[in-house]
Parts: C-alpha cells; structure tokens; sequence
C-alpha cells in the first residue's frame, strides 16, 4: 500500500476545541472539492506531495515526532481520500499512546466508517451551501453523507465536536437549517463542542454576523463558540 503525502510538520493546533495543543500534522495529498475560501489549495491536486510506503511513512512520522506531542492530526487535502493508508498510518501512531484526530469534510461515511476505530478526536465539519464545496446538485448527498459520520462517530462514543467555517456568504438561515437538522439528528449531550469558525483573509464575515450565527445556535446548544483561526494570528503554519 502507498500513501502520497504532502507534508509533515509541528505547530500549534490553531482551530477547534483543542486549539493551542502541539500537534504534529499529517497532511495527506489530494482533496476532490474547492472551497472559495481553502487555504492549502497546494495539497488539493491528487498528485501533489510524494508517494510513500506506509513503513516509510510510518518511519518519517517517528522521526519527526517531538516530545510532548499532544496529538497527531490527520488533515489535507482531505484525508478520506486516501482512507485506507489513513487507517494504517493512525494504527501506527495508536501504539505510541498518542491521541489521533480526523479533519475531514466527512464526504463519505463508508470511507469514514473505515478509518472510524483509529481515531480518538473527531471533527466534524459541516459545509454550507455559499462554501462553493460542491455544486447544488450534489451538495444534498454530501451532506447526507456528513450527518452520517455524525451518527456514526457518536454512536461510537468517539469525542466528536462540530465546526461549521462560516463568511460574508453565509446567510442565517443557512446556520438556522443546519443547526435544526443537526440537533434533531442528535443531542446535544452527545457532542464535545460546536465551533462556528469565521473566514481569515477572504470574504470575512462582520462581528454582527459572527453573533447573529451564535445567537442562532445557542438555544440548541449554550457552549457554542466563535474560534478564529489561532495560528494564522499567530503566524504559525
């Protein structure tokens, strides 16, 4: 089996409920969607980055593994595009008591099913319909597949929390139809955060906005929080 990877690195962990946590970053080639506001558009081609080995890939995640990690984060690209490779690599890291971390779009719940029992943080991020993630056509079927991986990760009893990336695009109603089909799907009690993440650099959403989306979420669930992006704040990759 081969794995093609764009980049292995160290930062802080920038965005959800583990913000400010030394994470080691795998970032896996290829992702099959354009988000207008993506900021890694140079892993998205599935030729990008080089092809490993998993025993090589594994060897160069030992080598760089720093102390005091806190977490491996599988992202991309879009890691579900190479799930196989994925769930191999994360089974590697699940042997050196380090915590795993899935970010995906969750764009295939079967592909998700696989890596499911290697990863101990799930993300799931719902993608709004201005994000440009897919065409209108299809975008009901990958949000299908996302409120999938919701049930799935939850009746796994997997520390899931939920990240909606919102902009100047996103309209409250948007927010309001996500928000009534997540919570009726499932509890609010099941989730380990709800992330409402603003655009950095494009298409920035107002503070009237950001706290129109808050106001929205919050009766369903009151720990709802506004996360920008830390490490772009900070500088950091």
């Amino acid at each position: 089996m081969k794995v093609r990877i764009f980049e292995i690195f160290t930062s802080v962990e920038g965005e959800g409920i583990l913000y400010g946590t030394k994470t080691m970053f795998v970032r896996l080639a290829g992702c099959p969607f354009t988000c207008f506001y993506c900021d890694t558009k140079e892993s998205l081609p599935m030729d990008s980055g080089v092809e490993y080995s998993i025993s090589d890939a594994c060897k160069m995640i030992d080598e760089q593994l720093e102390d005091h990690t806190y977490k491996v984060n599988f992202t991309g690209g879009d890691p579900l595009v190479q799930h196989e490779a994925v769930a191999e690599l994360a089974k590697h890291i699940q042997t050196k008591h380090i915590p795993t971390y899935l970010e995906s779009s969750c764009f295939d719940a079967k592909k998700f099913q696989h890596v499911l029992p290697y990863m101990d943080f799930i993300k799931i991020e719902f993608k709004t319909k201005e994000s440009d993630f897919v065409d209108s056509k299809h975008y009901p079927t990958l949000l299908d597949n996302a409120f999938e991986c919701l049930r799935t990760a939850v009746n796994s009893k997997k520390k899931t929390y939920i990240k909606i990336v919102v902009s100047s695009k996103t309209t409250k109603e948007t927010i309001s139809e996500l928000s009534k089909r997540i919570f009726s799907t499932i509890s609010k009690y099941d989730i380990s955060g709800f992330i409402i993440q603003p655009t950095y650099g494009i298409s920035e959403p107002t503070l009237e906005q950001l706290l129109a989306f808050y106001d929205v979420v919050v009766p369903y669930y009151d720990e709802v929080r506004v996360v920008p992006q830390l490490h772009k704040i900070i500088g950091a990759p």
